[in-house]
């Protein structure tokens, strides 16, 4: 490995996989750090991307895929070991001489979240400070691409209905597509943003009745938000999702931040780093047609 200048965990991802494609756009060499070599590294490896292999949990796994880096990115998923995981991966980058990190975050990371997963994240954005490795921590509010994970869009389109625990609750979604753009271009040009805290947003804040309105006019159907209790979304993550606990966990804690205000709010982040605004709710339900119909 002596070619690639940026390293992309997370690269089979939405937010990792954006910003190697923004990367290579502009002519960088990347480096992937995934936990197996199958079909989606060998995607990438076709588009010029050197492949890493390894995981969190193997601090020589990820030194070896550090060297020659100046610039990477970590995302942990939402489960267990993101402390420990940061702790590697910041270690490693120092041994390995990397100039900055982009750490992915989520905007209710705090120090008294009830959020186990959402506490986590601020212990690993202190990990990564207290490295001496310059990080910039970013803090997205909720995806707009809650709307097309397929546990969701499916019965979206079915019943033609938003169902979410977030009462009259208002944020500004973001895309994953801008997420990965701020990523690319920070990774590129980390100057002037290391040590900082950006949460993301998209350009509007709304509430869910307004989302499934511009939701309608795109998609030519009448959609309507149904809000849900914490406790009747907790039985069908259970039940129906069968998602694991720890995500149960954080989705019921931070739907809960969400009714409080902690997901609100808009800014000009994403237009400053990348020199272009991020996408709306109409343009992205567009862009993404095909999830519902």
């Amino acid at each position: 490995m002596s070619k690639a200048e940026i390293l992309v965990s997370g690269a089979t991802g939405r937010t990792g996989g954006v910003a190697i494609d923004t990367l290579l756009k502009m002519d960088k060499r990347v480096r992937a750090y995934v936990r197996k070599d199958g079909e989606e590294a060998a995607s990438l490896r076709k588009k010029g991307v050197e492949i890493a292999i390894g995981d969190f949990t193997d601090i020589d796994a990820i030194h070896a895929a550090m060297q020659g880096v100046r610039s990477a990115y970590f995302l942990h998923p939402i489960s267990p070991g993101i402390v420990q995981a940061s702790a590697f991966f910041a270690q490693a980058a120092k041994e390995a001489g990397v100039a900055t990190i982009v750490n992915m975050s989520q905007i209710s990371a705090r120090r008294n979240s009830k959020s186990n997963a959402a506490r986590d994240h601020w212990v690993s954005e202190r990990v990564f400070d207290w490295s001496g490795v310059p990080t910039t921590h970013l803090r997205p509010t909720f995806f707009a691409d809650w709307l097309v994970y397929p546990h969701f869009a499916k019965e979206i389109w079915a019943n033609k209905r938003i169902e979410f625990p977030f009462g009259k609750g208002r944020h500004a979604p973001i895309s994953t597509d801008d997420q990965g753009r701020v990523i690319a271009h920070i990774l590129n040009a980390p100057e002037g943003h290391g040590g900082k805290i950006y949460p993301l947003h998209g350009p509007r804040e709304m509430d869910h009745y307004e989302i499934a309105a511009a939701m309608s006019d795109v998609l030519g159907a009448k959609i309507s938000y149904s809000p849900l209790s914490i406790e009747e979304f907790r039985q069908r993550m259970e039940q129906t999702y069968k998602f694991n606990p720890f995500l149960v966990q954080h989705l019921c804690e931070v739907a809960q931040d969400y009714q409080n205000g902690v997901f609100a709010g808009t800014n000009d982040v994403v237009e400053k780093v990348t020199g272009e605004p991020p996408l709306s709710i109409p343009d992205f339900v567009a862009r993404n047609r095909t999830a519902f119909v």
